[in-house]
């Protein structure tokens, strides 16, 4: 009997489909897509000043060959350090856009500490990106969430979050981003993180990139 041919999947399949499992384990409504336009960004280009996000949860995941430049970025913590794209290149980072008074920011804390804790001996780096508080407000919020990673204070010109104009609607809170070694958008998720496995898998998806 001749050999039964096996059809192979590419790792960037399995990868949709171990966030697609991960989304339905729990239980919400999502878009997965890439680089698809969502409400969200909708609501940016037609001039919407909301403070948070009230459109649907979307996760989007843009392929290696698709993702655009390097993006630079640089600002200081709530501790006063100097922090910049500079300083964490060669590594998968997160970046979360967040505010305190952001009900959805602080619902999803504690699960991107998790994921932070989970990653961070791999050489995983999370960036908070605060764009509405001073440093003690920030700090304040850090101590009572329990978040252990530096956030950049973005409240004075709004630089870190210009810099990412073009992966994120700026107006848009939260907003988390998965950069891959080169500094470049690898995925985003809009809206509250309401499971960590999501961006669990998202960043071992990343990590797993040129391994």
């Amino acid at each position: 009997m001749p050999p039964v041919a096996v059809p192979t999947v590419s790792p960037r399949v399995r990868g949709a489909r171990r966030i697609a499992a991960a989304l339905a384990a729990a239980g919400l409504a999502f878009a997965l897509a890439a680089c698809a336009p969502d409400p969200v960004s909708q609501q940016y280009l037609e001039g919407g000043n909301q403070g948070y996000i009230s459109g649907e949860f979307a996760v989007t995941e843009i392929g290696e060959a698709d993702r655009g430049e390097p993006v630079e970025w640089a600002g200081v913590t709530e501790t006063g350090e100097a922090l910049s794209s500079e300083d964490v290149a060669g590594e998968v980072v997160v970046v979360n856009f967040w505010y305190a008074q952001c009900d959805p920011c602080r619902a999803e804390a504690a699960d991107l500490e998790s994921v932070w804790q989970e990653y961070q001996a791999d050489g995983v780096r999370f960036v908070g990106i605060n764009t509405r508080d001073q440093a003690d407000q920030a700090i304040s919020f850090a101590e009572k969430h329990g978040v252990t990673y530096p956030s950049i204070i973005d409240v004075h010109d709004g630089a870190v979050k210009l810099a990412f104009v073009a992966a994120t609607p700026v107006n848009a809170t939260p907003v988390t981003l998965v950069l891959d070694r080169e500094g470049r958008v690898a995925a985003r998720i809009i809206g509250q993180l309401e499971s960590a496995s999501i961006l669990s898998t998202l960043v071992g998806e990343t990590l797993e990139e040129g391994a």
